[in-house]
Protein backbone atom coordinates (compact mmCIF):
# COMPACT_ATOMS: atom_id res chain seq x y z
CA UNK A 1 0.00 0.00 0.00
CA UNK A 2 1.40 3.49 -0.49
CA UNK A 3 0.58 6.26 1.49
CA UNK A 4 0.90 9.54 -0.92
CA UNK A 5 1.13 13.04 1.24
CA UNK A 6 1.51 16.06 -0.54
CA UNK A 7 1.59 19.83 0.63
CA UNK A 8 3.12 23.24 0.77
CA UNK A 9 6.88 23.88 2.75
CA UNK A 10 6.15 23.89 6.36
CA UNK A 11 2.66 21.93 6.34
CA UNK A 12 4.31 19.07 8.47
CA UNK A 13 4.65 16.66 5.67
CA UNK A 14 8.34 15.16 6.64
CA UNK A 15 7.58 14.94 10.12
CA UNK A 16 4.14 13.36 9.76
CA UNK A 17 5.09 11.13 7.32
CA UNK A 18 7.82 9.51 9.11
CA UNK A 19 5.84 9.62 12.31
CA UNK A 20 2.99 8.07 10.20
CA UNK A 21 5.17 5.16 8.54
CA UNK A 22 6.91 4.37 12.46
CA UNK A 23 3.49 3.78 13.49
CA UNK A 24 2.09 1.88 10.47
CA UNK A 25 5.20 -0.23 10.32
CA UNK A 26 6.00 1.17 6.64
CA UNK A 27 8.65 2.47 5.07
CA UNK A 28 9.47 5.80 4.96
CA UNK A 29 10.24 7.28 1.61
CA UNK A 30 11.47 11.07 1.84
CA UNK A 31 11.21 12.61 -1.71
CA UNK A 32 13.09 15.86 -1.15
CA UNK A 33 16.03 13.36 0.20
CA UNK A 34 16.43 12.58 -2.93
CA UNK A 35 17.29 16.29 -4.40
CA UNK A 36 18.89 16.97 -1.70
CA UNK A 37 21.47 14.11 -2.16
CA UNK A 38 21.82 15.09 -6.04
CA UNK A 39 22.31 18.67 -5.46
CA UNK A 40 25.37 17.74 -2.68
CA UNK A 41 26.52 15.52 -5.33
CA UNK A 42 27.04 17.76 -8.15
CA UNK A 43 28.01 20.64 -6.04
CA UNK A 44 30.95 18.55 -4.50
CA UNK A 45 31.64 17.69 -8.40
CA UNK A 46 31.37 21.07 -8.56
CA UNK A 47 29.13 20.39 -11.65
CA UNK A 48 27.15 23.23 -13.03
CA UNK A 49 23.95 23.29 -11.56
CA UNK A 50 22.33 25.13 -14.43
CA UNK A 51 23.38 21.97 -16.42
CA UNK A 52 20.24 20.33 -16.45
CA UNK A 53 21.12 17.34 -18.94
CA UNK A 54 24.42 17.10 -16.82
CA UNK A 55 22.63 16.31 -13.79
CA UNK A 56 19.96 13.90 -14.89
CA UNK A 57 22.91 12.07 -16.21
CA UNK A 58 24.30 12.04 -12.79
CA UNK A 59 20.96 11.06 -11.29
CA UNK A 60 20.64 7.89 -13.39
CA UNK A 61 24.42 6.76 -12.94
CA UNK A 62 24.14 7.81 -8.91
CA UNK A 63 21.37 6.10 -7.56
CA UNK A 64 19.91 7.54 -4.38
CA UNK A 65 19.65 4.92 -1.95
CA UNK A 66 17.85 4.52 1.44
CA UNK A 67 19.16 2.32 4.51
CA UNK A 68 16.60 0.55 6.41
CA UNK A 69 17.80 2.78 9.47
CA UNK A 70 16.89 5.56 6.86
CA UNK A 71 20.27 7.18 6.31
CA UNK A 72 21.10 8.34 2.55
CA UNK A 73 23.34 7.47 0.26
CA UNK A 74 24.75 8.98 -2.94
CA UNK A 75 28.11 7.90 -4.32
CA UNK A 76 28.51 5.56 -1.89
CA UNK A 77 28.90 8.08 0.65
CA UNK A 78 25.97 8.53 3.71
CA UNK A 79 24.96 12.24 3.00
CA UNK A 80 22.01 12.13 5.61
CA UNK A 81 23.81 15.12 8.12
CA UNK A 82 25.40 16.39 5.04
CA UNK A 83 22.11 17.62 2.89
CA UNK A 84 20.59 19.16 5.75
CA UNK A 85 23.06 22.26 5.35
CA UNK A 86 22.17 25.78 4.69
CA UNK A 87 24.07 25.46 1.39
CA UNK A 88 22.36 22.83 0.27
CA UNK A 89 19.35 24.14 1.18
CA UNK A 90 19.28 27.48 -0.93
CA UNK A 91 20.55 25.24 -4.15
CA UNK A 92 18.50 22.46 -4.14
CA UNK A 93 15.64 24.08 -5.92
CA UNK A 94 17.87 25.19 -8.42
CA UNK A 95 18.54 21.49 -9.14
CA UNK A 96 14.89 20.41 -8.47
CA UNK A 97 13.35 23.05 -10.89
CA UNK A 98 14.75 20.92 -13.79
CA UNK A 99 12.66 18.43 -16.01
CA UNK A 100 15.27 16.08 -17.16
CA UNK A 101 15.96 15.77 -13.08
CA UNK A 102 12.48 15.55 -11.78
CA UNK A 103 11.99 12.48 -14.79
CA UNK A 104 14.73 10.40 -13.80
CA UNK A 105 13.83 11.00 -10.07
CA UNK A 106 10.34 10.52 -10.47
CA UNK A 107 11.33 6.54 -12.37
CA UNK A 108 13.27 6.32 -9.32
CA UNK A 109 10.56 7.26 -6.75
CA UNK A 110 8.20 4.58 -8.55
CA UNK A 111 10.88 2.26 -7.90
CA UNK A 112 10.83 2.64 -4.37
CA UNK A 113 6.82 2.84 -4.43
CA UNK A 114 6.62 -0.66 -5.36
CA UNK A 115 8.57 -2.19 -2.62
CA UNK A 116 5.95 -3.16 -0.33
CA UNK A 117 3.90 -0.92 1.96
CA UNK A 118 5.44 2.86 1.92
CA UNK A 119 4.98 6.30 3.23
CA UNK A 120 6.09 9.00 0.43
CA UNK A 121 6.10 12.42 0.82
CA UNK A 122 6.85 15.45 -0.99
CA UNK A 123 5.29 17.43 -4.04
CA UNK A 124 3.38 15.88 -6.97
CA UNK A 125 3.22 12.63 -4.98
CA UNK A 126 -0.11 12.29 -5.50
CA UNK A 127 -0.65 13.62 -8.72
CA UNK A 128 2.27 12.42 -10.64
CA UNK A 129 4.97 10.11 -8.82
CA UNK A 130 1.71 7.89 -7.42
CA UNK A 131 -1.53 8.50 -8.86
CA UNK A 132 -1.96 5.48 -8.42
CA UNK A 133 -1.67 5.47 -4.29
CA UNK A 134 -4.39 3.78 -2.23
CA UNK A 135 -4.97 6.68 -0.11
CA UNK A 136 -3.29 10.73 -0.90
CA UNK A 137 -3.63 13.09 2.29
CA UNK A 138 -2.75 17.28 1.25
CA UNK A 139 -1.66 18.96 4.38
CA UNK A 140 -1.74 22.96 4.52
CA UNK A 141 -1.46 25.22 7.03
CA UNK A 142 -1.43 29.21 7.70
CA UNK A 143 1.68 30.36 5.76
CA UNK A 144 2.19 32.20 9.51
CA UNK A 145 2.83 28.65 11.13
CA UNK A 146 4.51 27.47 8.33
CA UNK A 147 7.17 30.18 8.79
CA UNK A 148 7.51 29.13 12.56
CA UNK A 149 7.91 25.75 11.21
CA UNK A 150 10.57 26.39 8.75
CA UNK A 151 12.92 28.75 11.39
CA UNK A 152 12.35 25.63 14.27
CA UNK A 153 13.48 23.44 10.88
CA UNK A 154 16.21 25.73 10.10
CA UNK A 155 17.86 27.73 12.68
CA UNK A 156 20.99 28.58 10.94
CA UNK A 157 18.83 30.76 8.52
CA UNK A 158 17.29 34.29 9.36
CA UNK A 159 13.75 34.90 9.41
CA UNK A 160 13.43 37.38 6.74
CA UNK A 161 15.19 35.08 4.42
CA UNK A 162 12.76 32.10 5.13
CA UNK A 163 10.01 34.30 4.88
CA UNK A 164 11.25 35.40 1.85
CA UNK A 165 11.76 31.84 0.42
CA UNK A 166 8.46 30.42 1.51
CA UNK A 167 6.68 33.43 -0.68
CA UNK A 168 9.11 32.17 -3.79
CA UNK A 169 7.89 28.44 -2.95
CA UNK A 170 4.49 29.24 -2.71
CA UNK A 171 4.39 31.02 -5.86
CA UNK A 172 5.65 28.19 -7.72
CA UNK A 173 3.52 25.77 -6.42
CA UNK A 174 0.67 27.67 -7.23
CA UNK A 175 1.25 27.40 -10.83
CA UNK A 176 2.51 23.60 -10.65
CA UNK A 177 1.54 21.66 -7.48
CA UNK A 178 -2.34 21.19 -6.40
CA UNK A 179 -4.12 18.50 -4.45
CA UNK A 180 -5.20 15.42 -6.70
CA UNK A 181 -8.69 15.17 -7.35
CA UNK A 182 -9.15 12.51 -4.66
CA UNK A 183 -7.13 13.50 -2.02
CA UNK A 184 -7.90 14.15 1.69
CA UNK A 185 -7.23 17.81 2.85
CA UNK A 186 -6.04 18.36 6.34
CA UNK A 187 -5.20 21.75 7.86
CA UNK A 188 -2.52 21.30 10.43
CA UNK A 189 -2.68 24.80 11.60
CA UNK A 190 -4.16 24.07 15.17
CA UNK A 191 -3.03 20.25 15.40
CA UNK A 192 -0.25 18.56 16.90
CA UNK A 193 1.87 15.54 14.59
CA UNK A 194 0.11 13.27 16.79
CA UNK A 195 -3.48 14.27 15.98
CA UNK A 196 -2.81 14.80 12.14
CA UNK A 197 -1.24 11.32 12.32
CA UNK A 198 -4.47 9.56 13.86
CA UNK A 199 -6.26 11.45 11.30
CA UNK A 200 -4.63 9.86 8.60
CA UNK A 201 -4.26 6.49 10.14
CA UNK A 202 -7.45 6.42 10.99
CA UNK A 203 -8.19 6.69 6.95
CA UNK A 204 -5.32 3.62 6.12
CA UNK A 205 -7.56 1.59 8.59
CA UNK A 206 -10.17 2.22 6.57
CA UNK A 207 -9.30 1.79 2.94
CA UNK A 208 -6.94 -1.33 4.13
CA UNK A 209 -7.86 -2.54 7.24
CA UNK A 210 -4.75 -5.41 7.17
CA UNK A 211 -2.21 -2.20 7.25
Amino acid sequence: MIVAIDGPAGAGKSTVARALAERLGFRYLDTGAMYRALTWLAMKRSLDLGDAEGLATLAREQTVLFSDDERVWIGGIDVTSSIRSDRVDRMVPVVARHSPVREVMRDRQRELGREGNVVIEGRDIGTVVAPDAKLKVYLVADREVRARRRMAERPGIGADALATDLRKRDAKDAERMQPAEDAVEIDTTDLEVEDVVDRIEALVRERSPAA
